[in-house]
């Protein structure tokens, strides 16, 4: 359940960094079907979202 916007931008970012996670991809952005795409081309974020995080195992994991 989404609870706040905030939530929800937790929720987007688990998603566009979910195959990052497992070993996919190097980047968000190098998953071709990902909304990503479209959060770019409306500039909510940028193409280097997520290249820098030094994230902790359990950041995007699940509950």
């Amino acid at each position: 359940m989404i609870r706040s916007e905030n939530d929800f931008a937790q929720h987007v970012d688990y998603i566009h960094f979910n195959p990052v996670k497992h070993g996919y991809i190097e980047h968000a952005v190098d998953w071709a079907y990902s909304s990503i795409h479209r959060h770019i081309a409306a500039g909510m974020i940028t193409r280097g979202w997520g290249w820098n995080c030094e994230t902790k195992p359990d950041e995007y994991g699940e509950r």
